[in-house]
């Protein structure tokens, strides 16, 4: 009998510690802001890439990231004026119209744009000292930003 409470208790306890688990994996993650921010930055240097090696697939994949990044940013942490990520809109858009044209040099223009609007947001929310800018090299050695080759018949 004695055999069968403990049999009966570590299956208890195993069925306590599983439904904890259960109860912490049901608690939604919240990245930090700066989290959220270093992922967009990450994003925004691959979308130069990608644009700069008239990859189009990849910089509109890249843009739709960076989109993301920024709405997250705005969704989650209200202390961000409207009017600072509502000023990045209009370069995604030229961005976006110019990877659809496959258009290098509205691609650009886009691009610095939106490096401007980040600059001014972080200006704007008293970060100023975190200043964005083209990137000049690519810190993705393990990845080719080229468009890929076609599968060989």
């Amino acid at each position: 009998m004695r055999r069968l409470v403990s049999i009966a208790a570590l299956f208890l306890s195993f069925g306590l510690g599983f439904a904890s688990l259960a109860v912490a994996q049901s608690e939604i993650y919240l990245p930090a802001l700066a989290e959220i921010m270093s992922t967009a930055q990450w994003r925004h240097i691959k979308l130069w890439f990608a644009g700069k090696h008239a990859n189009w697939e990849l910089a509109s994949y890249e843009l739709r990231q960076v989109r993301a990044s920024l709405e997250d940013a705005a969704t989650h942490y209200h202390g961000i004026p409207i009017e600072y990520v509502g000023a990045t809109v209009g370069p995604i858009l030229t961005i976006s119209a110019a990877i659809e044209a496959k258009d290098s040099v509205r691609f650009i223009k886009g691009y610095n744009a939106l490096t401007a609007a980040c600059n001014a947001c972080h200006e704007g929310v008293g970060r100023g000292f975190i200043v964005i800018q083209v990137p000049t090299a690519s810190p993705f050695s393990d990845q080719s930003f080229a468009l890929p080759k076609p599968p060989q018949p």
